[in-house]
């Protein structure tokens, strides 16, 4: 045997030509034989979540841009260029190109479940074709035997059957457990909170923009007036109903002492702007982001300190840890499909969060600083 009919042996073995990690078609009940730590409820609660209180989203949808880019550097340049060449353009999910695009839907699953999942899609040929975010309600998680690694199966259970084209991350994953914790985990009671008060808002500007009216109709102590009491009451709010369905302004006229008042007009509808800043901050510290860059001025002079920027750069580096490795496999993984056995090494851009202005002018300091310095070693050097 040649070594053609060895390669040609290893691409049919490692040949992947549906995706693995998808939903398979299989009875209406397979889930009650399926095993997955991450329940489906509180996948969907996240989700939700998201959905409901907008600031949650957008803290997500920041913390992704704010990662930045990155660039895939080899030592051989012709592979270098290659790699760079093919993952900007190559297919992801079916629906989008680019290796940002599977980084920026990993992250999100990533930050909102507490565990992303992705897989490397092989062509029929045993060649590198795509990458694919997998849904995590169509995968499960068991421990390995060996009761160290993780198995990553479908929700039937089955695992996959290449596994070296399958991974996943965990985000702070509590000691024992296979899947991570999402940076919404105790939200839900502040945003229950937040949600009632949302609701009472809007319960009372529907009662307050569309006024009901209290028409009491009190009859006198003549006979007459008492024994068609009922009758005179129906004319009232006979003429009442035509009153207020009519688009043209009408007055109302009755004989008699009518009294109309506004229903909840005496009372006072409760502050909500202190309830609702107390919820926001505590949501605004899960994300570690500055509230003003989610567009909350609670202050005047709201505006990125030194000390916030350190803080928000070292989460987003905490981040940037957790993708690399992923990374590095999926490029490695396409190198060697193409014969080329060299390392990648991924290359982050810089962290910008400080105004133009204020790099200028630290840099700017920094310039006179070892200026002068340069120039008391010239003085100290004469003497």
């Amino acid at each position: 045997m040649g070594l053609t009919d060895i390669f040609k042996k290893q691409k049919s073995q490692t040949s992947s030509r549906v995706i693995q990690s998808t939903r398979p078609i299989s009875q209406p009940f397979s889930i009650i034989d399926s095993y997955s730590p991450s329940a489906s409820v509180q996948l969907s609660l996240y989700k939700q979540l998201r959905e409901a209180i907008p600031v949650i989203d957008a803290a997500i949808y920041k913390l992704i841009r704010l990662i930045g880019s990155f660039e895939i550097k080899c030592e051989n340049k012709s592979a270098e260029k290659m790699i760079n060449s093919f993952f900007k353009t190559m297919p992801v999910g079916g629906n989008s190109n680019g290796i940002n695009s599977f980084i920026s839907n990993y992250l999100e699953s990533l930050l909102t479940y507490g565990t992303a999942v992705g897989e490397i899609i092989v062509s029929k040929g045993g060649f590198f074709h795509g990458l694919y975010n997998t849904n995590l309600s169509d995968v499960s998680f068991k421990r390995n035997k060996n009761g160290f690694s993780i198995d990553i199966c479908d929700c039937t259970g089955t695992c996959v059957s290449n596994p070296q084209f399958v991974f996943m991350t965990s985000l702070n994953p509590e000691p024992g457990q296979i899947c991570g914790t999402s940076i919404l985990k105790g939200l839900p009671f502040v945003s229950s909170i937040l949600l009632k008060i949302y609701n009472t808002i809007g319960v009372n500007w529907d009662r307050v923009g569309n006024v009901r009216f209290a028409v009491t109709y009190k009859p006198q102590n003549d006979v007459s007036d008492k024994s068609f009491a009922r009758e005179r009451a129906e004319q009232i709010a006979q003429e009442w109903s035509k009153m207020q369905n009519s688009s043209a302004i009408k007055d109302f006229i009755a004989v008699g002492d009518v009294d109309i008042k506004v229903i909840g007009a005496d009372n006072q509808v409760l502050d909500s702007q202190v309830p609702v800043r107390q919820m926001l901050e505590q949501i605004v510290a899960k994300t570690g982001l500055p509230p003003f860059i989610l567009g909350l001025t609670w202050s005047t002079t709201e505006r990125m300190s030194s000390q916030q920027a350190d803080i928000l750069t070292s989460e987003l580096e905490y981040y940037r840890g957790l993708l690399e490795p992923v990374l590095i496999k999926i490029c490695n993984t396409y190198l060697k499909m193409n014969g080329m056995f060299c390392e990648a090494k991924i290359k982050w851009s810089d962290i910008m969060l400080q105004d133009l202005s204020e790099i200028s002018e630290a840099r700017l300091k920094n310039a006179n600083a070892l200026k002068i310095e340069q120039e008391i070693e010239k003085e100290e050097l004469h003497e």
